[in-house]
């Protein structure tokens, strides 16, 4: 090796990922897509025999409980590790599934115009709620669906915030929170517009959905943490989900949170 040469960085092939654009990866030609291939469905279908529980207007609750002006909840934002023992209600986490999932207007059967972006629209994600403390909902796991305004109902458990701090790799924090988020991706409904750049956009696209959440639970009083250190399989089996064609990829619990008073004495 040459005195001023460098040796490759073991980042290089991660660091490369990060760098391609969707131009440069995807031949448009031979997508899916492009090759006439119908469009994976945008929602999960659900099994018919799943109890299901009718969600409260989402937008509605949104306006109606969030508490102050979308300025002052970014300036407010922050990670939340300790929640109280409050309950959250039904009407609460509709408005937070509302902000992060909710579905504003269909455009066909290849894609739909959510609250948070999308590329292309397609919203590869499925949203999972692990239930421990929600005015009307027994303890267990859920699945929304944010087409039907409802929630799936999956397995009851009342063991459920331990078992969810467990496969979060034992941060226990989050067996306090009042529901749990799991956010799982079914790739091929990337895939079949985006091809190998697919999975570039669905990180990006992760982001967006959980910022979201964040500004929400500032703004209704409630708090958030998001987590991307929790144990693949064992999250993957909490919600029911085949870890190779749809799989968890971020998780966010989320709690009520106390009141704070600054050093003038303002209560946030």
């Amino acid at each position: 090796m040459e005195e001023n040469e460098k040796p490759e960085s073991r980042f290089t092939a991660n660091r490369r990922f990060l760098k391609d654009s969707v131009r440069r990866t995807v031949d448009f030609s031979r997508t899916a897509q492009r090759r006439g291939q119908p469009a994976p469905p945008l929602q999960k279908p659900c099994q018919g025999d799943a109890p299901r529980v009718a969600l409260p207007d989402g937008m509605a609750a949104l306006k109606k409980l969030c508490g102050m002006e979308v300025g002052e909840a970014i300036e407010r934002r922050a990670s939340e590790r300790f929640y109280t023992a409050g309950a959250l209600s039904i009407e609460e986490l509709s408005a937070l599934l509302r902000a992060t999932q909710g579905v504003r207007l269909v455009l066909g059967e290849e894609c739909a115009l959510r609250t948070v972006p999308s590329a292309g629209a397609r919203h590869s994600f499925e949203t999972y709620i692990a239930v421990n403390n929600v005015k009307g909902l027994s303890r267990g796991i859920y699945r929304y669906l944010p087409f039907d305004g409802e929630l799936a109902e999956l397995v009851l458990d009342d063991d459920i915030g331990l078992r969810a701090a467990r496969a979060c790799l034992g941060q226990f924090f989050v067996a306090g929170a009042a529901a749990t988020f799991f956010w799982t991706t079914i790739p091929a409904r990337m895939e079949w517009r985006y091809d190998q750049a697919a999975h570039k956009v669905i990180a990006l696209d992760a982001g967006h959905v959980c910022q979201n959440l964040y500004l929400a639970c500032t703004a209704l009083g409630a708090g958030t943490c998001a987590i991307a250190a929790y144990d693949q399989e064992a999250c993957d089996r909490l919600l029911g989900v085949d870890g190779e064609e749809e799989f968890t990829v971020y998780v966010a619990p989320v709690g009520k949170v106390r009141r704070k008073k600054t050093a003038g004495g303002a209560v946030v």
